[in-house]
């Protein structure tokens, strides 16, 4: 009998003994990778029929609210409306039915001192920039051999757009235009007025005609040039009257 009671226990015992005396192998639990859908991809990708072929944007980095998106925008404004808030990073372009198209923009100290309306009298593609004769006695070493212009290019610190703002006839010296450093976006940098990535100028350009209307919100107190400074970093080629830096 007793014989019998062992045989039975016998493979209970194998089985907690099997059970026990199996380690736990270690694992690794991954995350899946994230980044760039591929449509946001296709926006910033390479644009070969440019005058001057622009490179796809590297965005792996950019935080995806600065990418283009159409996003709820419930405003007065009418409809074709361009309203930048500096203070988000952000340029709206009004739709209809609530809705607007959104870029991301970095803004420098013109555009942290200025607030208002006005419109878009003239546009440019692939504009020329031109240091001041007060930037050029600065640093003549770099900014001396610009000093009858710097021609438009993958290298111009205006991009490959810009969009210039009057109220009236009067020139804001306020300008929205691409840019040479992609990471500046939605950022606040040391110098210039509203910029967009490349791709984004190209993109709000083809949608605005001249006479489009501006909204510039800024909620912060607005900058003024410090003793010695001054805003008026370049000036645009044809200009009446110098313009404030754009790079």
């Amino acid at each position: 009998m007793m014989k019998r009671r062992t045989l039975l226990l016998l493979p209970l015992s194998l089985s907690v003994t099997a059970c026990v005396g199996q380690r736990q192998q270690p694992f690794e639990v991954t995350s899946p990778v994230r980044g760039p859908s591929a449509a946001a991809l296709a926006m910033y990708d390479e644009k070969p029929d440019e005058q001057f072929p622009l490179p796809a944007t590297d965005i792996e980095e950019v935080d995806p609210q600065f990418l283009r998106q159409e996003v709820a925008y419930p405003t007065r404004e009418q409809p074709g409306t361009i309203v930048v808030d500096t203070n988000k990073r952000f340029l709206y372009l009004v739709r209809e039915n609530g809705r607007a198209i959104r870029y991301g923009i970095g803004v420098g100290k013109q555009g942290m001192s200025w607030r208002g309306r006005a419109t878009v009298a003239r546009k440019a593609a692939w504009p020329r920039w031109t240091p001041t004769p007060a930037m050029v006695a600065r640093d003549p070493e770099k900014n001396g051999p610009w000093a009858s212009g710097m021609p438009a290019g993958l290298e111009n610190p205006l991009g490959a757009r810009a969009l210039y703002l009057y109220q009236g006839n009067r020139d804001t010296l306020y300008r929205i235009h691409g840019t040479s450093e992609p990471w500046s976006i939605g950022k606040a940098v040391s110098s210039g007025c509203i910029r967009l990535f490349n791709q984004d100028i190209i993109d709000l350009h083809s949608r605005v005609p001249t006479g489009t209307p501006v909204v510039v919100l800024n909620r912060a107190p607005l900058l003024k040039p410090a003793p010695g400074e001054t805003f008026d970093e370049f000036v645009s080629e044809g200009a009446s009257e110098p313009e404030f830096f754009e790079g």
